[in-house]
Order: structure tokens, then C-alpha cells, then sequence
């Protein structure tokens, strides 16, 4: 089935807002009323206080651990993992038994801590999402993730500490201030170990002249690049450098804990470049830590980050290549309101083109995992595993972007021949998993409506059996757009 689209009418406003701003319609939704009023469905939820906080009463979240004891978990598994290996490489402090020649022997010595920690973040992330009605700012929370993105294939820490990452530096400051947020983030041990930011020691400092080390410009280009001004918004490598510099300090605890507590976030003084800097042609004197917050919270409201965050939300909400006039509103909206993401996220709901623009962005495969278990009900794959494994398959494995630069937020790279057959793999297993009393044809009409075409639902009637019918309509592009 090609998944085209129609361009000659403006979709369901419930399909708009259960589809372009949401996660997907559920069987138990009522679009006939969400249509009635779908912005102020949607505005609804914006008033909630702390709708996108993970809650810590529910128990199922009781084994989710803050950032700095879910490091300290993995230095300690860390550190007897190489006394493992250290031991091993000891001829004659092994038992005979252990040796090359008995297989038994080569499993892991030490549990996978990181590895049970990632998979209840994972679960908790899974079980907010699909929970979320209406779920806007469980997409928000999505966007915001994935531009300040760190990934878990760098190392054991950040595996075990991505998870709170989001819960802590992002999940808090979504519908509060773009500012706030960025600071949060930058400063956050999980940020500072992906980008490298412990390596990097002023030349000038005390321990830059004690150990001969210099400057790692990692996380300096990367806010610049992707988290605020974006490229080509007027700044050069002089200006990455200047940063850097006064992003030196700027660190995670060791192990040791010599600086503070052990996997928390702590500024070393002896590693700060010293002396006034210039950034962007504005010169902040000598401060310490305070040096950097203050350039942090300049970017933050250059008119730049303004259009480059308005781009990027336009383009993840709307299309590929958004209108320049919703693009220019939302950056209007940045600017004039100091980086209020509340009232970023209502300009964005008002944006005319967001109700009379056809639904032709694919869902990426995070959303579309989520929509099938939205769909079908927490049978299709309701531990974490199986969805992991999805999302593995479909290339978006949770918190493992490819690059600083996040997963891609365009249709193109999602909707290769390989990739639909992966989902289409994935639809035919969820179907199987699917309640008995699932009926595809009343499921269509309550996930997509009038939207459906006369091909899908002809494809739908035919189909031989029940499961082929919800593989059929969970592959319709109409459930696949949004």
C-alpha cells in the first residue's frame, strides 16, 4: 500500500490533534468531541502542572534512580569489571578451571547494572507515553530529547544515566523557560561526559600548566551549532574557542569523589581558563563558573536560537519544509516572551497551518511504536524489550541518536523500502498480539475516520483474517502520517 496523501482538504481536526500534535488515537478516544474544540483540548493540557514530570509515586517507577546514584551504580560496576579483567590477565591468580578452554568461564563477571537501569528508564518512558492523553507534551518532551540529545553507545555512564538525564534536565523545564532548560542541560554530568567536557582544561589554569592539557571544543561547538544559534548564524571558530574556554571547570565528580560527591555535577576552579573572554563580539569579565551561565543565558535569547528553535519545531510539527510564515510566528513568539516554551507550544497549537496542512510527515519510528501500542493495547509488546527491539530494528534505538546532532525529523529518512518492511514486520506482530474482540474495521473508523481512503478500506474489508486486517490498517497510511 503507498502511503500517499491527499492534499485536497484540511484533515479531522481531532486527527490533527491526536496525530500531528499527539501520539496517536486510541479505540477508547472520542474524536467527535476532541473535534468540537480540538485547540482547547489541547490547551487543556498545557494548564497541568507538572504533566511532563515522570511521577515518582507511582510504583511502578520506585527502582528509577537520580543521576548521581545511577553514575555512581556504574562507576562502581565499572571498577569491578576491570579487577575482573585485571585478575584474569594474572595467570597465577586463577583456578585451574578458568581457562581459555572452558567456555563456561567467559561470562561476565559483573551483572550489567547499566543494562538494568537503561531498561527502567525505558519502561517508565514507554508507560508515560502511552499513558499521556492528551499526550502534546509527551511529544514535546520527545522533541526537546532529541535536541539536546546524548547517547548511550558512548559509554556505560551515559547508559546508565540517560534516562534521568531526560527526567531531570528536560521533562522539568518543557513548558517553562528556553533558558532554564539549556542551562540544565549543559551542566548536566550525563551532557558533560557525551560531549567530552571533563577533558577540557584551560591552558592557562592551574592544571592546564601542571599536566600540559588544553582545551576540548566538543561541547562549546555543539551548543553553538545545534542546541542555540545554529549554522551559519554568524559565529566562528573563534568564538567555539572563546567558549570552550569558559566552559572549562565545567565537570562530573570522579569516582574518587576529590571534587564532590561522586557523579555529580561540580566546577573545578583549578581547570577554568582565567581572564576575560570574547563571545560574539561581547566580552564577559573574569567569573568562575559564573562566566559561562551568563554567555548561556545571552545565547539563549539571541535571535538566532529564536529561528533556529522556531525551524526546528515548525519542521518537526508541520513539515519537512515548513512555511516561512509559521516559522517567522514562532520566532516572534521566542523572542518576545524571553523563551517561554508554554507560550511557544500555544503559538504553535494556533498556527493556522497546522489545522489546514495535509497530515504528510511518516511518524518516526518512535511515534509509530507507540501509536501501534496506543492501537492495539498494552498487549502488543507491552515490556520493554519487545519495544527496544522495535525501535532497534526500525534504526531510533531509545537515547542511541547516531550523532550530537540527534535522530533525523525528516520523512525521507524513514521512509526507505527497508524500513517500511521493518514496520510492516512489526504490524504483523502487534496484530497477533492483538485483544480478541480487536475489530479492524471498527478500529479504523476510531484511529483515522472519515481520512480513510476507499483503497484502505477496501483493503481492510478484504483482508482473510483478522490479523491481517489490523496489519493492514496499522501499516494504512493514514495511521502511519501524522
Amino acid at each position: 500500500m503507498a502511503l500517499s496523501v491527499s492534499n485536497a482538504a484540511a484533515p479531522d481536526p481531532a486527527l490533527v490533534a491526536l496525530n500531528r500534535f499527539g501520539l496517536g488515537a486510541r479505540p477508547s478516544d472520542e474524536p467527535g468531541k476532541i473535534a468540537a474544540d480540538a485547540r482547547g483540548y489541547l490547551k487543556d493540557e498545557l494548564k497541568r502542572q507538572d504533566i511532563a514530570l515522570i511521577s515518582a509515586d507511582d510504583p511502578r517507577n520506585a527502582g528509577l534512580l537520580d543521576s548521581t546514584a545511577a553514575i555512581q551504580a556504574s562507576m562502581a560496576a565499572n571498577a569491578e569489571r576491570k579487577a575482573a579483567r585485571d585478575a584474569k590477565a594474572t595467570p597465577a591468580t586463577q583456578p585451574a578451571a578458568d581457562t581459555a578452554d572452558n567456555p563456561t568461564h567467559a561470562k561476565p563477571v559483573v551483572p550489567p547494572v547499566e543494562a538494568d537501569i537503561y531498561r527502567d528508564e525505558a519502561q517508565a518512558r514507554f508507560d508515560k507515553a502511552l499513558g499521556a492523553a492528551p499526550d502534546f507534551v509527551e511529544r514535546l518532551v520527545g522533541f526537546w530529547s532529541n535536541h539536546f540529545c546524548v547517547s548511550v553507545a558512548k559509554a556505560q555512564i551515559v547508559r546508565a544515566s540517560a534516562g534521568a538525564f531526560e527526567r531531570e534536565a528536560v521533562r522539568p523545564f518543557v513548558l517553562g523557560r528556553f533558558a532554564d532548560m539549556l542551562l540544565a542541560v549543559e551542566r548536566h554530568p550525563a551532557m558533560l561526559f557525551y560531549l567530552d567536557n571533563r577533558q577540557s582544561i584551560g591552558p592557562d589554569s592551574r592544571a592546564g600548566k601542571r599536566r600540559g592539557r588544553g582545551l576540548n571544543e566538543n561541547l562549546a561547538r555543539e551548543i553553538l551549532e545545534l542546541h542555540t544559534l545554529g549554522v551559519g548564524s554568524g559565529y566562528g571558530q573563534a568564538d567555539v574557542t572563546s567558549f570552550a574556554g569558559m566552559l572549562t571547570g565545567w565537570t562530573m565528580a570522579g569516582r574518587e569523589g576529590r571534587l564532590g560527591e561522586p557523579g555529580s555535577f561540580v566546577f573545578n576552579a583549578n581547570a577554568h581558563q582565567p581572564g576575560e573572554v570574547t563571545l560574539l563580539g561581547k566580552t564577559y569579565p573574569a567569573g568562575g563558573m559564573g562566566q559561562a551561565e551568563a554567555a548561556l543565558n545571552d545565547i539563549a535569547r539571541h535571535p538566532a536560537t529564536a529561528r533556529h528553535i522556531a525551524t526546528k519545531l515548525a519542521r518537526h510539527f508541520l513539515a519537512d519544509d515548513p512555511p516561512a510564515a509559521a516559522v517567522d510566528r514562532l520566532a516572534e513568539v521566542f523572542a518576545k516572551t524571553d523563551g517561554d516554551l508554554r507560550a511557544l507550544a500555544l503559538a504553535l497549537i494556533d498556527l493556522p497551518e497546522a489545522w489546514s496542512m495535509p497530515l504528510a510527515k511518516l511518524r518516526s519510528p518512535f511515534d509509530y511504536v507507540v501509536a501501534v501500542r496506543r492501537a492495539i493495547g498494552p498487549g502488543a509488546g507491552n515490556e520493554p524489550q519487545r519495544t527496544l527491539r522495535w525501535l532497534r530494528a526500525l534504526g531510533e534505538p531509545l537515547w542511541q541518536p547516531p550523532g550530537p546532532n540527534g535522530f533525523s525529523d525528516r520523512t525521507d529518512n524513514w521512509a526507505s523500502a527497508e524500513g517500511l518492511k521493518t514496520r510492516l514486520d512489526i504490524a504483523w506482530q502487534a496484530a497477533r498480539q492483538a485483544d480478541d474482540a480487536a475489530n479492524p474495521n471498527d478500529m479504523l473508523d476510531a484511529l483515522v475516520g472519515a481520512s480513510a481512503s476507499a483503497e484502505t478500506r477496501e483493503a481492510i474489508a478484504r483482508a482473510e483474517s483478522k490479523q491481517q486486517g489490523l496489519a493492514l490498517l496499522l501499516m494504512a497510511p493514514e495511521f502511519q502520517r501524522r
